[in-house]
């Protein structure tokens, strides 16, 4: 059984490896780097680690676990969060927050619980109906903002209810998105 550091942000919980024992690291590549002194260690999923302190921002709890994935999706990733601004819109308008830079590693999760044979995570979302909110700041810009993409070129009902509801419907991309879609409703 592994174990996990679990910490929160404002679009979910995200977890590291954690290891408090030399023989948790056993087959980790860190074996004869990480020193006992040095326990307990957190991987930082970048190929590195560093030294576990309870008062780490964000930290939650250390939990065991032997899956993938130690956390279930709505966990990693607030489901209908009502301080939504970035992530996946699904075509019923249930909303999966992430972070400006989470979208691919969102997506790997949302398919790995939808669509387990996707190849493709993004691609996949995109052709099953779902939609991606991003950041449209494009560097120059003062502000950043919401953007709406829709691989298909349509949005559902609901997900223009919910667009509404999260203010985006004045936006160019979802104006055009609405006009292409009132005909499937």
């Amino acid at each position: 059984m592994k174990k996990y550091a679990i910490y929160k942000s404002e679009t979910g919980y995200y977890y590291y490896r954690f290891c408090d024992s030399l023989e948790q690291l056993e087959g980790t590549g860190f074996e004869r780097i990480v020193t006992e002194d040095k326990l307990p260690v957190v991987f930082d999923g970048r190929g590195g680690y560093y030294q576990f302190k309870k008062g780490d921002y964000g930290f939650v709890e250390v939990i065991e676990s032997d899956d993938e994935i130690p956390l279930p999706l709505e966990k990693l990733y607030f489901k209908n969060d009502e301080n939504f601004k970035l992530g996946w819109m699904t075509p019923e308008g249930d909303t999966y927050s992430c972070d400006y830079t989470g979208h691919t590693k969102a997506a790997t999760v949302i398919c790995a619980n939808f669509f387990p044979n996707a190849v493709l995570p993004e691609r996949t979302l995109g052709k099953h109906g779902w939609l991606k909110i991003i950041d449209s700041w494009d560097g120059t810009e003062r502000q950043h903002s919401q953007y709406v993409y829709s691989l298909t070129g349509k949005i559902t009902k609901r997900q223009a209810d919910r667009l509404f509801d999260l203010g985006l419907y004045n936006n160019e991309e979802v104006r055009q998105l609405l006009k292409d879609s009132e005909n499937d409703w």
